[in-house]
């Protein structure tokens, strides 16, 4: 016979100000802020019509906001003022702030408008880390 599979287990939600430098698996609920284009490599009436776009696009939630980096086809779905959900989101560093993105082992998606209004005054990439090596 065979075994019942386990189900799915529920995406625990993370707020904006919990991310931290390094960690991943991130599930978030969050309004786009705005977007703007950052770069735009290749032609679509070339060979390949493989494009490669990056987009960086301000995003937060009541906690605080955050940079997402958008590629590809994700860079359609973040439109300034919509609500959209991050799973399995990761922290990249980039010049000592941390930026918030989705691979490949990810999904971004849009949803119904969340009632939240996005905590303008807590943006967490302007905070700049510095990388300490310890030794024991």
């Amino acid at each position: 016979m065979a075994e019942a599979k386990p189900g799915l287990r529920k995406p625990v939600f993370t707020k904006v100000e919990q991310l931290r430098p390094g960690t991943s698996g991130h599930t978030l609920t969050v309004k786009v802020v705005n977007t703007k284009m950052v770069m735009q490599k290749g032609r679509p009436d070339g060979p390949q019509s493989r494009q490669m776009r990056i987009a960086e696009s301000l995003v937060g939630d009541e906690t605080g906001m955050i940079i997402f980096t958008a590629r590809n086809d994700q860079v359609d779905l973040l439109k300034e003022g919509s609500t959209i959900i991050l799973r399995n989101a990761k922290i990249d560093m980039f010049k000592g702030s941390m930026r918030l993105a989705v691979d490949k082992w990810g999904r971004v998606e849009v949803t119904e408008p969340a009632d939240f209004t996005v905590k303008e005054d807590n943006n967490l990439s302007l905070i700049e880390y510095e990388l300490v090596n310890v030794v024991e």
